[in-house]
């Protein structure tokens, strides 16, 4: 019942905040009045919808009852990423390095942990459980290169870690897209075993009927 709440409140400020950007498109067009402020108030409604976006990932695996500690991670982070960021966007300009390269590193951390349970959503059998630990491996990895890169400079061999990132960005994807599949086998074969399963047991609730009809058959006779 919480994980259903959770959803519907960030359903309602993704849609809030779509609607409200789409007004601020629309007005823009318009009167063609697009200042300062109104620049603030759209990146604070796309920062909203962001956030959402990821809420709604988070509250997609609450309901699987499969575990709280990685979806309550992704709120906090993300709640975390949008204050950051709307302080960055309203506030006087004069932020030091740091506090920009914290905003980043919590959207990043929050946007790797909300893959994450997006993927973990899925029902895999033991023959394709591996690619679940691989899409951690290689989001994991990627997520600590990316902070590596945040908050230090690269000095050297930029060039090696543009190449690792790109492969680790390709296995990325590539899993993200055969989770769904594997999902799917995983399920048709369940759904096999469970019916041989229910085979094997009306056969043996069969055979158990058909002792019982000779045994009444003996005592007739």
């Amino acid at each position: 019942m919480q994980s259903l709440n959770l959803k519907k409140i960030f359903l309602y400020l993704l849609i809030a905040s779509v609607a409200f950007s789409a007004l601020m498109g629309i007005g823009v067009i318009l009167f063609g009045n697009f200042g300062q402020t109104e620049s603030r108030i759209l990146l604070t409604t796309l920062i909203i919808t962001v956030t959402s976006v990821l809420g709604l990932a988070c509250g997609a695996f609450l309901e699987t009852g499969r575990g709280k500690t990685l979806p309550v991670t992704v709120i906090a982070l993300a709640i975390l990423a949008a204050i950051l960021w709307i302080i960055f966007i309203w506030a006087t300009p004069g932020y030091e390095n740091t506090f920009v390269r914290i905003a980043f590193s919590a959207t990043l951390l929050a946007a790797a942990c909300s893959h994450i349970s997006l993927l973990s959503i899925a029902r895999l059998d033991r023959r394709f459980i591996w690619s679940r630990y691989a899409a951690h491996f290689a989001v994991w990895i990627l997520t600590a290169i990316l902070l590596w890169i945040i908050w230090v400079d690269l000095k050297d061999n930029p060039e090696a870690f543009t190449r690792v990132i790109g492969v680790l960005s390709i296995v990325v994807a590539a899993l993200t897209i055969i989770t769904p599949v594997f999902h799917k086998l995983s399920h048709q074969t369940a759904n096999g075993a469970e019916i041989d399963t229910e085979i094997a047991r009306l056969q043996a609730l069969i055979s158990e009927l058909e002792e019982r009809r000779e045994n009444l058959s003996n005592d007739e006779n």
